[in-house]
């Protein structure tokens, strides 16, 4: 800001000047006291000049009471988990009241390495919505699989000197930094010597281990799954983020821990949130109705989505509706019945009545596409010889990406390798390398996620993003992995050695380049098809849920392409279970 700018904002705040545009006769939520006062809001060069009594605009609208509040931040959201491109998760987000959103691309940086850092910033320029970036820590997210890339200590100065992105973003490695682990170290010291926040993802982590865990410098947590784990953190100086995903869903459990007393440290997130759950139900719009259902004050749950949050990424020039903040508003009617009229970004109206109303323009996506690498694969490697009937399968858990480690009883072949039983729940699954062509692939088994006949395979498998396929018959699992090959990533359904659906996803392997509304009506074929013919079980979502089965950063048991994962334990554990 220079000194005519300054002048301009005192000048307009002061009365002396008329705003550019004011919006009048509103009810302004005071996120600061968590109450409302009446009047109007002046907004000149982007940034709130003035509120309350009556001000003079070029432009007056009058809103005839209708509340006035701060634009919504989400403090931590992947981007690729909506499957669109930022321009368009921007589109089908700033319509609900998000203006603000701390992302972190370890997804594509997994992929594709700090080029895919450096698509998803530029992509992030050509919306509305304010997408800031946290730098990915932990790529791979853990040493038990193999990545599309590596990314050092030393590779994390530059993109956070040069501002690409404001702090690192969750560190999955909590066992690296329990156990001060030097590659860990070094990459700490990275952000803490040039201030830095550190975001954290510490599922299940107690007592000493967690007082390390935060001894580090770690900030925040989004892995709460129950009032304990909220309270553990709280108590130590973190903010909880209370998730409301498309599939991990912990917001309501862990509001029966929020008081009056903790509610600072308490803020809304979406982490993993679909397009389609975008528009069937909205982002931290349907957080803050949740938080009224469930009996929180209205005030106090747009303050766990504004000034909480800012707080919480320490951004300081938004938040709230006051004077010299950036001038990011919603209008809604109705404290009780939340949503959102129209929506402002720095002054502009970009949402009315649900409609995106700013031109859409979109980044190139070369640098990002034919990401599927796979050498020396074939059914063959699909084969799982076991030594005993018992085995050990990861349990499905509805609306977590957590899961159980499962001792089931199974059948063998005269071989020894295991046979699909149809009156059993439990099914293989193999992960395939994609990066590198190494040819890994490691097959396991799964329960509870329903599958009956045939395969589904994806090119989303949590966080290094290898080809995921599960299925009844080493056949179809293995035409669905040759088909994400030549689809160059995405979903593929296999049913009788026919391919009976696809959803394309060319940008990494995780996103579609079509709009919002054209990659539901994709997704919502291939659920369709996943529960009705391949008998997928209703209650879980045929894509997300997959995808989390080999995110080895969460408990309790899961799968890479170098092996099943104890991740209680951060160890490789071997299918069968002796007798």
């Amino acid at each position: 800001m220079d000194k005519q700018e300054l002048t301009q904002l005192i000048d307009v705040a002061a009365g002396r000047k008329p705003a550019d545009l004011v919006l009048k006769n509103g009810v302004i939520i005071d996120v600061y006291q968590g109450t409302t006062l009446e009047g109007d809001v002046a907004i000149v060069a982007g940034k709130i000049a003035g509120i309350g009594g009556s001000y003079e605009g070029q432009e007056v609208r009058d809103l005839a009471g209708k509340y006035i509040a701060p634009g919504l931040i989400d403090p931590h959201i992947h981007v690729e988990s909506s499957y669109v491109t930022p321009e368009e998760f921007g589109r089908l987000l700033v319509p609900h009241g998000t203006t603000t959103v701390m992302a972190d691309p370890h997804e594509i940086v997994n992929v594709a390495g700090l080029k895919g850092l450096d698509y998803m910033v530029e992509a992030a320029q050509h919306t509305a919505l304010d997408i800031q970036y946290m730098l990915p820590s932990c790529v791979p997210a853990t040493n038990m699989e193999n990545a599309g890339a590596v990314l050092t200590a030393a590779d994390m100065k530059a993109p956070l000197i040069e501002g690409k992105a404001e702090g690192l973003a969750e560190f999955m490695d909590f066992p690296g930094v329990i156990h001060a682990q030097e590659a860990v170290i070094e990459k700490l010291l990275v952000a803490k010597n040039l201030n830095k926040r550190i975001d954290g993802h510490s599922p299940m982590v107690y007592g000493k281990e967690l007082n390390a865990y935060v001894a580090a410098g770690i900030a925040n947590d989004h892995e709460c799954s129950t009032v304990e784990e909220l309270q553990d953190r709280v108590a130590r100086g973190m903010y909880v983020f209370l998730r409301e995903g498309s599939v991990t869903q912990n917001l309501r459990t862990l509001l029966k821990g929020v008081t009056a007393k903790n509610a600072r440290r308490c803020v809304l997130c979406g982490d993993d949130v679909q397009a389609k759950t975008i528009l069937e139900k909205g982002h931290l719009d349907n957080s803050i109705r949740i938080c009224i259902e469930e009996g929180l004050d209205p005030i106090q749950a747009i303050q766990m989505a504004t000034i909480y949050t800012a707080d919480c990424c320490q951004l300081s020039d938004r938040g709230a509706v006051a004077p010299g903040l950036k001038a990011d508003l919603i209008i809604f009617s109705d404290l009780h019945e939340f949503s959102v009229e129209e929506t402002y970004i720095d002054g502009k109206q970009v949402a009315v009545n649900g409609e995106y109303v700013v031109p859409v323009t979109r980044a190139a996506t070369t640098a990002v596409q034919s990401s599927v690498h796979i050498g020396d694969f074939s059914v063959a490697k699909l084969v799982l010889p076991l030594t005993s009937n018992t085995a050990r399968a990861i349990g499905v858990i509805q609306t977590e990406a957590l899961t159980n480690e499962a001792i089931v009883q199974v059948a063998r072949d005269e071989q020894g390798n295991f046979v699909y039983d149809e009156t059993q729940p439990v099914a293989k699954i193999a992960v395939v390398e994609r990066h590198h062509n190494t040819g890994n692939v490691f097959v396991g088994l799964l329960k509870d996620y329903g599958i009956k006949q045939g395969a589904i395979g994806l090119s989303i498998a949590h966080d290094s993003h290898n080809l995921l396929v599960t299925g009844t018959n080493d056949a179809d699992m293995a035409l669905a992995i040759e088909e994400l090959k030549k689809q160059d990533g995405g979903v593929i359904l296999v049913n009788d050695g026919k391919v009976i659906g696809r959803f394309a996803l060319p940008v990494g392997g995780l996103m579609s380049d079509l709009t919002g509304e054209e990659v539901v009506k994709q997704q919502e074929v291939i659920d369709k098809l996943a529960h009705e013919v391949l008998g997928i079980a209703e209650e879980v979502d045929p894509i997300m849920t997959l995808g989390f089965m080999s995110l080895a950063v969460i408990p309790s048991l899961k799968i890479t392409d170098l092996g099943l994962v104890d991740v209680t334990k951060f160890e490789f554990v071997p299918v069968s279970v002796e007798e």
